[in-house]
């Protein structure tokens, strides 16, 4: 396989999602029209990791100053919720410590502010050598400008900057797979922006 296409593949037993910092006292300063169809998003892809059998790593920011993960993603991301001072989550050990500990070389980032710890993550899951799936429709800022320079920043440094369902049904690959079925019934549920 070429290896420049290797990191656009997303692999269900390579592959890890990542929800940062979507808490509480965060959200009531963003557009809130954006913010539903961040969560939306971000929610559909933490279903589909479920019915896929992903592991899901939550961060939270200074959770006794900005509050926990919001409640509609908290069930979720249950398994492994890791709190941190540092903007950027691989400044955290225990979540480099963690992923590491997963044996998975991809990981796909959703969250919040864009710009800043979703934009710092990226680069610190670069440079600790994985491969990035950034999800443009699953991260949000307060400002278009702060969102969209994120999304260039992130891709000129080497990440995959990507969708929810091109990410979930690279994930699936075949409509012969088990999970195809609930996967598109997930989809069908969902209201997408044109």
């Amino acid at each position: 396989m070429n290896e420049a296409v290797d990191k656009f593949i997303l692999k269900r037993e390579q592959a890890v999602l990542v929800v940062v910092d979507v808490q509480e006292r965060l959200v009531p300063v963003m557009d809130q029209d954006q913010y539903a169809k961040v969560l939306r998003n971000i929610d559909f892809v933490l279903k589909s990791a479920r019915l896929l059998d992903l592991p899901v790593v939550g961060t939270e920011q200074y959770p006794r100053g900005i509050g926990h993960m919001v409640p509609e993603l908290a069930d979720a991301c249950r398994d492994k919720v890791i709190e941190k001072l540092s903007f950027g989550s691989c400044g955290e050990p225990a979540f480099v410590d963690h992923l590491k500990s997963l044996g998975r070389r991809q990981v796909i980032v959703t969250g919040m502010e864009a710009h800043v710890c979703v934009y710092q993550t990226v680069l610190g899951l670069l440079r600790e050598g994985f491969d990035v799936h950034l999800l443009r429709d699953g991260i949000i800022s307060r400002g278009e400008v702060d969102y969209l320079n994120a999304l260039e920043l992130s891709r000129a440094a080497g990440a995959v900057v990507t969708t929810a369902e091109t990410a979930v049904f690279q994930l699936v690959g075949v409509s012969s797979d088990p999970q195809f079925k609930a996967i598109s019934a997930l989809v069908k549920g969902r209201t997408v922006e044109r």
